[in-house]
């Protein structure tokens, strides 16, 4: 092969990566608004730590992508560039290269370095916890749905196996969630947080979230934990402050006031429901 045809050839490897690159790029440019998040699979982020996440991943995936179509570039250049032309053809035989093998080594723990780095500050905002949220709420799991108790209205809601409950979240306020189970692990996982985290019997697990875009979301348990796991389903309903109020007062309306654990509010509603 001429020097001028391998000169192409790492040209055309070379744009390869450079075009991937910009793809991805784009997607994650700061236009756009939440589509751009779904046109490359992910969820529209509806908090503050959700964003910073998804922003890590497409960091993530940017890298692998430019690293996979290096090397493998250079592989298939290197098959086309030194295959056999002869059956004769001895290849010139190659031992050792200090410099480019300390390069091999320095260059992934750099680069695992560098993620590792951005993994660590972006999984300590996502948990940061503030000393004074300006919603608690208590979720208890249990088979099969969720219980949502809200500590300082005092109201609770509950799903059963047959209804998906709604959790509703103040925009742009701080939420802290406890996380309860009645019975088995469960896992309390909304895509749109960009977390997830386990509510194990026995144990609170707490994590708080800035909600900041409204809207509606889904949320579903995401520990295989029995027959009906499928039906372990809930809505999240991000609103205003005031209407966030209405509902709040609404529950009380109903007379679902105080705080339920297990399945003692999934019986009562189911009471009820039965009683009409």
């Amino acid at each position: 092969m001429s020097l001028t045809k391998a000169t192409k050839s790492r040209r055309i490897v070379g744009g390869a990566g450079a075009a991937m690159a910009v793809a991805l790029l784009s997607g994650c440019s700061g236009t756009g608004g939440p589509g751009r998040w779904q046109h490359l699979g992910y969820p529209s982020p509806s908090t503050e730590s959700a964003e910073q996440i998804g922003q890590l991943w497409v960091g993530a995936w940017i890298a692998i992508a430019v690293i996979g179509t290096l090397v493998w570039g250079l592989m298939g250049w290197a098959f086309i560039r030194y295959r056999r032309r002869s059956a004769n053809d001895r290849p010139k035989q190659t031992t050792y290269n200090l410099p480019l093998e300390i390069m091999y080594t320095i260059v992934p723990f750099l680069i695992v370095g560098v993620l590792f780095a951005y993994t660590v500050k972006t999984q300590d905002a996502a948990l940061e916890m503030r000393e004074e949220p300006d919603v608690t709420i208590d979720v208890v799991a249990q088979k099969w749905s969720w219980t949502f108790n809200y500590s300082e209205e005092e109201v609770w809601d509950a799903g059963t196996v047959e209804t998906i409950p709604t959790l509703y979240l103040p925009v742009d306020e701080r939420v802290q969630f406890n996380l309860h189970a009645s019975d088995v692990i469960h896992s309390f996982w909304v895509p749109s947080f960009y977390m997830k985290m386990d509510a194990v019997p026995g144990r609170t697990n707490t994590f708080q979230v800035t909600p900041n875009a409204e809207g509606v979301y889904a949320g579903k348990c995401a520990e295989l934990c029995g027959t009906y796991h499928s039906a372990m389903l809930f809505n999240v309903e991000i609103v205003s402050r005031a209407e966030y109020d209405a509902k709040m007062a609404e529950l009380e309306e109903k007379g679902q006031t105080g705080q339920v654990m297990g399945t003692e509010g999934a019986n009562e509603l189911a009471q009820r429901e039965g009683g009409h």
